[in-house]
């Protein structure tokens, strides 16, 4: 069964625009197919101070795992891109890699929790969401993607990154 997958990739580490080059690569290469991304945004950091914005791109997968072996599958991309996990709380990363929506699931477990529990709090996400899954429903708020966005209350910058889009649908392995 093929399932249909948000994700958000992000980066304020290294060269960011590369990093979410190579972790589309990854996801292709260990997930499935990447069918649709949004432009590539640059975003003040949320929940933290850093004076490097970060690289923010939505991706639209196509894949055959389940919830639990994607969450494992990303999980392992960071860390073999080189994101170092803190208990701390929110910090500057290579990468980041959050499943925002899995088809129309809700999970509440630990470990992982779908639809992404902080959606309508982060234009961050909402912003590049809205570009490519506008009439998206969400299931907890009974409101579309772009509907979430004009009522999110995040004032953080989000702006296009100047003339990046990362053609994901056809990044070679």
């Amino acid at each position: 069964m093929i399932h249909k997958v948000y994700l958000i990739t992000g980066s304020n580490r290294g060269n960011r625009l590369q990093m979410l080059q190579k972790a589309a690569r990854m996801i292709i290469q260990r997930c499935g197919e990447i069918v649709q991304s949004s432009k590539v945004y640059m975003t003040q950091p949320w929940g933290f101070h850093d004076d490097t914005p970060f690289l923010n791109q939505v991706l639209l997968l196509e894949t055959g795992l389940n919830p639990f072996d994607l969450l494992e599958a990303v999980l392992q991309i960071e860390s073999d891109i080189g994101r170092i996990r803190n208990a701390d709380g929110y910090t500057s990363r290579k990468i980041d890699i959050d499943i925002l929506f899995f088809d129309n699931r809700s999970i509440e477990k630990d470990i992982l929790k779908i639809p992404h529990p902080h959606i309508a709090e982060r234009r961050f996400v909402l912003t590049p969401l809205a570009e490519i899954a506008p009439e998206l429903v969400h299931p907890h708020y009974s409101a579309t993607i772009y509907e979430l966005l004009q009522q999110c209350t995040d004032e953080l910058e989000v702006r296009l990154y100047p003339n990046k889009q990362l053609q994901t649908t056809s990044l070679s392995t």
